[in-house]
């Protein structure tokens, strides 16, 4: 079975963040976006890849050259970011031959029963309630409960009903065919040619779709929803760090994910706080956010916070002699 992971966006929303370092390899509970979307196709028997690279592209190649060595993978290059439907039109001579192509947007994660996707005989939309379907594919049925329109971003929606970013295809051949047909016709949503419009031309042309709904979805592109990425994964078991080092006059409070080669000094980590590898950490609080690898904190109070690699965050010393009846706010 065939993936295709488009992984070319420039993840506009995190910036800073996202100016050296791009969204899918940003770290949530131990471990970059993509491993979480590589690893769990692995499960459900894909053995053969597809990566469509761009913003930062080298980064993205290079980490998973580094961390599947042995993986079946293939890189094409989107030079222009004309959406997800281009992206897969994108890499069209890899994929043309699949019988059954799975799609995964490269800054989701999804906690569902995979099988059921798999097993599914039709093709097959993984779908989830939303509170603002204005921002996103939208599934809409009929009076039958069959699928009668998908619509990418509806000014009116008439449904709640949100594409999560999974799909399985098992028409390929028609996908690129109407792919092909929207590219060359100028057939655009707001300047982009999303894979909504293409399914919607394909169910026009009778071809069958199934939805299957997901236990939870995280959707990656936004500094909130990326702390509430880690902090839910993080109370999930098998996600936490369990045997951590004893560090200097510091406290823990679970659940976290330290990397190893930290040194925590005189200060209190936790809870739901992701840290990388050789990260020195010294006199500060840390709750409720992400850190990247090579880091220095100093005399810092963090929350609800993401910091990157390589980078160095000092806090402001006082050495105060304060009389009576005396308030002072540093806030």
């Amino acid at each position: 079975m065939k993936a295709i992971i488009p992984v070319a966006g420039a993840g506009t929303q995190l910036r800073p963040l996202t100016y050296t370092q791009p969204k899918p390899l940003i770290p949530v509970a131990g471990k970059p976006i993509i491993s979480f979307i590589i690893e769990k196709l692995q499960q459900i028997g894909v053995d053969d890849f597809v990566f469509v690279i761009g913003y930062l592209g080298e980064k993205i190649r290079d980490y998973i050259d580094e961390h599947y060595p042995d993986l079946k993978k293939a890189y094409v290059q989107q030079d222009v970011r004309l959406g997800t439907g281009h992206a897969v039109w994108t890499a069209r001579e890899l994929i043309k031959d699949a019988e059954n192509l799975i799609i995964f947007l490269g800054d989701t994660i999804v906690e569902m029963d995979f099988s059921k996707l798999v097993k599914t005989p039709v093709s097959c939309l993984a779908v989830s309630k939303v509170a603002e379907p204005r921002e996103f594919g939208i599934v809409e049925f009929d009076e039958e409960k069959r699928i009668k329109r998908l619509v990418e971003k509806p000014r009116i929606p008439h449904s709640n009903l949100a594409m999560v970013g999974l799909y399985k295809i098992r028409e390929v051949d028609e996908l690129l065919e109407a792919l092909d047909y929207n590219i060359k016709n100028n057939l655009s949503s707001e300047g982009e040619f999303p894979l909504t419009d293409a399914f919607q031309r394909m169910l026009q042309k009778g071809i069958p779709f199934a939805t299957i709904g997901v236990k939870n979805w995280f959707d990656c592109g936004k500094k909130e929803s990326l702390l509430e990425t880690n902090a839910t994964l993080l109370d999930q078991e098998g996600y936490a760090s369990l045997d951590l080092p004893e560090y200097d006059n510091s406290i823990v409070i679970h659940p976290v994910s330290i990397g190893p080669g930290c040194e925590i000094i005189n200060s209190i980590i936790g809870p739901h706080v992701t840290i990388g590898s050789n990260v020195k950490v010294n006199n500060s609080i840390v709750q409720d956010s992400i850190i990247g690898h090579y880091t220095m904190l100093n005399h810092v109070v963090l929350k609800h916070s993401v910091i990157g690699n390589d980078s160095s965050v000092t806090g402001l010393q006082q050495s105060l002699n304060i009389g009576d009846n005396t308030e002072i706010d540093f806030s």
